[in-house]
């Protein structure tokens, strides 16, 4: 694999929840920054949980780690 790995976390969905992607590839859909060290460590890339907010190489689309829920609508 040549250059550095890009991990993005996209925005949340309506239904709650955040799309995960790593180099292009879905890994799932988190909830929490625990499922996203669980879905980066089935890809072989070890973090752990406490770390994944403030990773340099981790891409927070739209809002940052503190959110996850659905948008509350207006």
């Amino acid at each position: 694999m040549t250059g550095p790995i890009r991990v993005i976390v996209h925005p949340p969905s309506r239904t709650g929840g955040r799309r995960v992607r790593v180099d292009g590839e879905i890994l799932g859909l988190a909830h929490n920054v625990v499922d996203v060290a669980e879905f980066l460590r089935r890809a072989g890339l070890e973090i752990d949980p406490s770390e994944v907010a403030d990773s340099p190489w981790i891409d927070w689309r739209g809002v940052g780690p503190e959110r996850w829920g659905p948008e509350s609508g207006a």
